[in-house]
């Protein structure tokens, strides 16, 4: 009996190396070891098993992702100037706003903002409303805005703009492109700035970097002003309406540090005043508040060739009345004029609040004069 018991302990041992885990069982089962060391047993083989495929499908994903971002990495850090066509001297710029920059021998100066990548959250569900603001230091005469992406912080742009510059004078240029988060009822924040000078930039050879944002400094202009305006209108009926609804932080324009404003509305087409409205006047105060309702018969086919230009005055009795502020939305407008334009358009019958920055009147005026 002993010699049975150490021939077959022999062979186990033998047989033990290159049984499956499933056969192990069995043949432990025959040798008769214990059902406590068989259940111990069998739960280790279940775990090394489960860990393999762990790891195995762990290694898998991990490789997928990899691959992933690679391609995402490298369609990012490429950039398509199909839309610029011009011959000239070439100066591409990417910047942590992603952008790129183009000189032609017509003066014409060509910034595109390509895209943004890891915006701060400015909003309280976690995300930004980004645009970007582009303009050239020291003048500022020619600003644009990209349209808005809502809910991104890696918004992607890919819009150009043209500023006529002789080349001689782009040394002494500074590019500033700010990003904001863009509020229909409230200020736009400022997320962060990129500023560029002309004269370190070397328009012999195509450049690219990125350039992380900095903090936005404030732009260095009076304030006149925000004046907040509803825009409905119904195509069946060929009506536009344009509510004013209220004023804030207004320029003050009396000895005593107040304003006597109101606001006078006219519809414009082709430089032509078609009619004229205004409101009712709010003594002594810079944070008015009307809600006066104005409605302008305006058909299907003319709603697209008007604009309404909307300024703001100080009363004075004596006096002629001085203008604090202006702004026109409509045909040609741009900016935050021509975002709320199109949200009207795009949602007939259903009224459009948004405010909106005065600008100083000679400026408006000198835009609707180009136009």
């Amino acid at each position: 009996m002993s010699f049975i018991k150490s021939h077959v302990s022999r062979q186990s041992l033998s047989y033990t190396q290159s049984l499956t885990p499933v056969y192990l069982l069995s043949f432990l089962c025959v040798v008769s070891v214990p059902s406590w060391a068989l259940v111990a047993l069998g739960f280790l083989i279940v775990l090394i098993t489960l860990s393999c495929c762990l790891c195995f499908c762990k290694k898998m994903i991990f490789k997928k992702k990899k691959e992933k971002g690679g391609k995402e990495k490298n369609e990012k850090n490429s950039i398509n100037l199909s839309n610029v066509k011009e011959d000239g001297t070439k100066q591409v710029l990417i910047i942590g706003l992603c952008l790129c920059i183009y000189y032609i021998h017509a003066q014409c100066l060509i910034v595109g903002v390509v895209e943004a990548e890891g915006l701060a959250a400015m909003d309280i569900s976690g995300t930004s409303d980004p645009y970007v603001k582009v303009y050239l230091l020291p003048d500022k005469k020619k600003k644009f805005e990209t349209k808005v992406h809502r809910k991104t912080l890696d918004p992607t742009f890919n819009e150009h703009f043209t500023f006529k510059v002789p080349y001689a004078e782009l040394g002494g240029k500074t590019l500033v492109m700010t990003v904001y988060d863009f509020d229909r009822f409230s200020k736009h924040d400022a997320i962060g700035d990129v500023r560029v000078q002309m004269n370190k930039v070397d328009f012999s050879q195509l450049t690219e970097e990125w350039r992380d944002l900095q903090k936005a400094e404030k732009e260095e202009h009076e304030w006149l002003g925000d004046i907040c305006l509803s825009l409905r209108y119904v195509p069946t009926a060929g009506k536009l309406t344009v509510v004013v609804l209220e004023a804030k932080n207004l320029k003050k324009m009396d000895v005593g540090g107040l304003s006597d404003p109101y606001v006078k509305i006219h519809l414009m087409q082709n430089g032509k005043r078609l009619k004229k409205k205004k409101t009712t006047i709010k003594k002594n105060t810079l944070n008015p508040y009307y809600n006066e309702s104005f409605s302008f018969e305006v058909p299907s086919e003319q709603i697209q060739k008007v604009q309404v230009v909307v300024t703001v005055l100080d009363y004075d009795k004596i006096g002629k009345n001085d203008a604090i502020g202006k702004v026109f939305i409509g045909l040609n407008s741009t900016g935050t004029e021509q975002r709320h334009w199109s949200d009207m358009l795009a949602n007939p019958r259903r009224p459009i609040a948004q405010w909106h920055a005065l600008k100083p009147e000679e400026d408006v005026d000198a835009e609707l004069m180009k136009k």
